[in-house]
């Protein structure tokens, strides 16, 4: 590890130890494909949502709406929680073979692409496709009866929408790092398990 310092008020110099993810250069092909991705990925799913929402019930549609917001809270606490994990305990469990582990370490060790995929990329585009859906919405709600009273009711699911994105997060972020290895193994079980059939799909496949 390189040392950094830092000149402090007495005159003495802070002796300060680099993070070990702050030496690694940020490959700039993989930023341009992030900044692709998401553009995409938010395009074609606010066209979708947009186009997918015009052609259900109201009920449907705040529960569409609700589901995208969850779905962004728990790609959120998996970002988090990978980037706050320690590796070493997974070494001990892919040492005694554990399922799930060597795919654990995978994730930590790419850390900074994991956040990026999963707070950046799909925490912001549900963030982005949940605001233009709750608008969407409050214009159905307006359309359905006059007065007053669709205005109040927009506003509050407006709230309603920020309030669960703000709070879940809030609440997903102290979670992920009380619980950061836990949810990190869990994410690579699941992995270990699609990655896992998708391997041995393979080699039948070739076996043919």
């Amino acid at each position: 590890m390189e040392d950094n310092f830092k000149q402090s008020i007495n005159g003495r110099k802070i002796k300060f130890r680099r993070n070990i993810m702050g030496n690694k250069k940020e490959n700039p092909r993989w930023i341009v494909i992030i900044i692709l991705l998401t553009f995409f990925l938010s395009s074609s799913l606010s066209v979708a949502s947009s186009i997918l929402l015009k052609d259900i019930n109201l009920f449907i549609s705040i529960l569409l709406v609700i589901l995208i917001v969850l779905i962004g809270i728990v790609f959120d606490v998996i970002g988090i929680a990978v980037t706050a994990a320690d590796e070493a305990p997974f070494h001990a469990m892919a040492s005694r073979k554990l399922y799930g582990a060597k795919q654990s370490i995978k994730l930590i060790r790419n850390a900074n692409k994991v956040s990026s995929v999963c707070n950046d990329v799909v925490g912001d585009i549900c963030g982005v496709i949940s605001g233009t859906s709750s608008a969407l919405i409050v214009v159905k709600i307006a359309r359905t009866t006059d007065g007053f009273l669709p205005t109040v009711i927009g506003l509050c699911f407006t709230g309603f929408i920020a309030s669960l994105t703000i709070g879940g997060k809030a609440v997903g972020k102290t979670l992920a790092i009380k619980n950061s290895s836990h949810i990190v193994y869990k994410v690579g079980i699941v992995l270990e398990l699609i990655f896992g059939n998708l391997q041995g799909w393979r080699s039948k496949t070739n076996k043919r």
